[in-house]
C-alpha cells in the first residue's frame, strides 16, 4: 500500500511541471485569440495559476489511474 501511494505522488510529482506548462501555453493563446490583444502580466500571471491549480488534479487522477493499471490495487496488508 506504501509503495502504491508512493509510486502514485511520485509520478504525479514528475508530471507536474510539463502538463502545467502546456496548459498554461494552450489557455494563454487561446485567450489571446479570443480577445485578439496582448495580455498583461497580471492576466499570464492568473493564468499560470490556473493551469497550476488544474494540473495538480490533473496529474493526481492520472497517476493514480496509470498506477492502478499497471500494479493493480493496493492490499490491504
Amino acid at each position: 500500500m506504501l509503495y502504491f501511494i508512493i509510486s502514485v505522488l511520485v509520478l504525479a510529482g514528475l508530471l507536474f511541471i510539463p502538463v502545467s506548462k502546456l496548459i498554461w501555453v494552450f489557455s494563454v493563446r487561446r485567450l489571446q485569440r479570443k480577445t485578439k490583444t496582448e495580455l498583461t502580466q497580471a492576466e499570464i500571471d492568473g493564468q499560470l495559476n490556473r493551469a497550476r491549480f488544474l494540473s495538480i488534479f490533473l496529474c493526481l487522477i492520472f497517476s493514480f489511474l496509470f498506477n492502478l493499471q499497471i500494479t493493480g490495487l493496493p492490499a490491504n496488508g
